[in-house]
């Protein structure tokens, strides 16, 4: 879990996700800054026994640098990442890793943190697909970073996330490379709490938003409450409906929509991924 200027919900997310271990898990932290109230929210837990490691960087390095370290580092057979904004659902690990040791060809299982009015049944239905051990996976070439399940060895043979690349470009090259990614299905939820839709949102108004102004949003240009919302909306229809192509985000078909991407923002119109 990396931790930023989180204390208003770090009550419920770093609590749930240490209820949800099982005896051989173990959680890394990782805090960005020096912001005094999350440090605060943080102290109990440091001396955790399933908390296994606790680094501090003064520097707010975001999100790719830590994630590397906990990949590099560790030696479990299983890595995930839990962002401080997010509820996981309980069994989630233990739901993922049995799919994951049924069906060895999956990389990044992700949980699903749009709420359930994002479902669209005849859409998902076309990626769903039917995995050994009873498992069912919404195939998709990357999952968000937060809440899912990737075997370790995989980050060992295709090495951890570049300088120039988001977790998602990094989940569809895995993809290249022959992993299947995708959300367990029925969804495991993640209750992503900076969705205004949250029953536990801290995102209640604009200037709320403009105080905690997620990474994806701030990409985005997004300025409001209901310009958030909209993004969410429209991220859950791509997820749902995004090519399974790999070559459709590579070459002459990713500048294309590199393009179509920057003139949507001229226009004032959020980018969809």
């Amino acid at each position: 879990m990396i931790t930023y200027r989180s204390a208003g919900y770090l009550h419920l997310s770093l609590p749930r996700l240490l209820e949800t271990l099982g005896e051989r898990d173990r959680v890394w932290l990782w805090h960005n800054g020096d912001d005094e109230a999350t440090l605060e929210a943080l102290r109990p837990y440091r001396e955790d026994p399933r908390v296994h490691r606790f680094h501090h960087s003064r520097e707010n390095v975001r999100l790719r640098e830590p994630t590397n370290w906990l990949w590099q580092e560790s030696s479990a057979t299983y890595v995930s990442k839990v962002d401080d904004d997010c509820r996981v659902s309980p069994g989630w690990l233990d739901t993922f890793a049995a799919a994951h040791e049924a069906n060895p060809q999956l990389g990044v299982v992700g949980s699903w943190r749009h709420p359930e009015e994002d479902f669209l049944p005849d859409l998902a239905a076309r990626k769903t697909v039917d995995l050994a051990g009873g498992h069912r996976l919404m195939r998709n070439l990357w999952v968000q970073g937060s809440g899912y399940l990737l075997p370790r060895a995989l980050t060992e043979r295709h090495g951890g996330i570049r300088e120039d690349e988001a977790f998602t470009r990094y989940c569809i090259r895995l993809a290249r490379g022959g992993a299947l990614n995708g959300f367990y299905f029925p969804f495991v939820a993640e209750d992503h709490m900076d969705d205004p839709r949250s029953p536990h949102t801290l995102i209640r108004t604009d200037a709320d938003l403009l105080e905690r102004m997620p990474l994806s949003a701030s990409a985005n240009g997004v300025r409001t409450v209901a310009d958030w919302t909209a993004q969410l909306e429209r991220s859950a229809r791509v997820l749902q409906t995004a090519s399974l192509d790999v070559r459709a985000y590579g070459g002459w078909r990713r500048r294309v929509t590199s393009v179509r991407r920057r003139a949507r923002r001229l226009v004032g119109q959020p980018a969809t991924w």
